[in-house]
């Protein structure tokens, strides 16, 4: 009896968490979703932006652009999202954490993939990062430093595209003033070119929007990084988003080596823009959520007798928090707290690393994915009958 007992306890327990689990899972994207729009509203269309209304910049308010016929003309004509979801996005961003990551196979297999500020891709880094994209951003700052702001030769900018094939290309032309013009010039590049990529404009609104959500969510910065902006898209686009290069900090969690500020490079990112660790502290809870995968460490597969699909993941850990050991299905990951004395109010907050790190756009940390068929109940369940196109 008492044994009866027990069993009947244990479910009871296990049903509660597991309750717990899906409302946060649910709430989290459907509150995001119900604030930012960004399914309709991520980019500017001829739709949500009509001739003769004025684009507010999100970085300027005060200083409105009248959209004329000749600005509208370069507004997508329809948004790329409209009843489109996937089962599976990569969202990668450049952290150091990449470098002999073996990811790129892991990050490719994902059905969207979306990565950040025009990133190589070739030269040896396709092992960690892979190089199918779906969707990349570009940072005006990137064509003006990279490519002098595209006022004389252009052929550069357009053969350094091949590598992103036909994806969307987001360009923040109306953040602030100051990336219009740039951001203009690239899309004519592109054109004239007859580049296969298809530049887009990310609107305003929904980035206000966005930063209204994570400011309620206790979010303090300035602005919000690229890595998160595409990230919280992602949120809405797909119904398993899984996050790699997302590690902010210049120590690996598992082997504590130096890293460098991005996988490719080590130049530094600005710091007073930027709320990098802060980002990293919400995308955690996220994954302690199960709304987001986090991936840290390597992504080498592992031969299994009689399962070839499952893959072992190095264990992560840093002052503050653990992420363990995962294989395909594992639980979340496990937080301890040691000498968090900041932490103590929040115990799902992240780690209190006394380190400063990387602060690059798109950064972030990682762990490992659980693709297992709750996940993919989750998928049937919340997608129901809607349409999943290709790209």
């Amino acid at each position: 009896m008492r044994g009866l007992f027990s069993f009947m306890l244990t479910l009871s327990i296990l049903g509660t968490v597991m309750t717990a689990l899906v409302w946060y899972f649910f709430s989290n994207r459907s509150l995001l979703s119900n604030r930012c729009h960004g399914l309709t509203k991520a980019m500017v269309t001829q739709t949500n932006t009509p001739l003769g209304s004025k684009v507010v910049y999100d970085g300027e308010k005060r200083k409105p652009l009248q959209v004329t016929p000749e600005l509208f003309s370069t507004f997508a004509k329809e948004n790329p999202f409209v009843n489109t979801t996937w089962d599976t996005c990569s969202v990668v961003g450049n952290g150091g954490i990449l470098a002999n990551s073996s990811c790129g196979e892991k990050i490719d297999s994902a059905q969207f993939v979306i990565r950040c500020n025009l990133p190589p891709l070739e030269n040896g880094y396709e092992r960690d990062v892979g190089n199918k994209t779906d969707l990349v951003t570009a940072n005006p700052s990137i064509l003006m430093e990279k490519y002098g702001g595209l006022q004389e030769r252009r052929r550069p900018f357009v053969e350094s595209l091949r590598s992103y094939g036909d994806s969307l290309m987001l360009l923040p032309a109306f953040s602030y003033g100051h990336n219009t013009p740039v951001s203009l010039r690239a899309l004519y590049t592109i054109q004239d070119f007859d580049s296969p990529s298809r530049p887009v404009f990310l609107n305003p609104e929904y980035l206000q929007s966005l930063a209204r959500f994570w400011q309620g969510q206790g979010l303090r910065t300035v602005r919000l990084s690229t890595g998160l902006i595409v990230a919280s898209l992602a949120l809405e686009l797909c119904a398993n988003v899984h996050l790699y290069g997302f590690w902010p900090f210049n120590k690996h969690p598992h082997r504590h080596q130096n890293l460098t500020n991005h996988y490719y490079d080590d130049r530094q990112s600005k710091k007073t823009v930027h709320a990098m660790p802060a980002e990293f502290d919400h995308l955690l809870r996220l994954h302690t959520q199960g709304v987001l995968r986090i991936h840290l460490g390597e992504c080498t597969p592992t031969a299994s007798p009689g399962c070839s699909s499952k893959m072992a993941w190095a264990s992560a850990s840093v002052s503050g928090f653990s992420l363990p050991v995962g294989s395909l299905g594992s639980a979340m990951p496990t937080l301890v707290q040691h000498n968090t004395t900041s932490q103590t109010q929040k115990p799902w907050a992240g780690p209190n690393i006394n380190v400063s790190g990387p602060s690059g756009l798109g950064q972030g940390a990682s762990e490992d994915p659980t693709q297992g068929s709750d996940s993919e109940q989750r998928t049937n369940h919340r997608r129901g009958n809607r349409r999943r196109p290709g790209k």
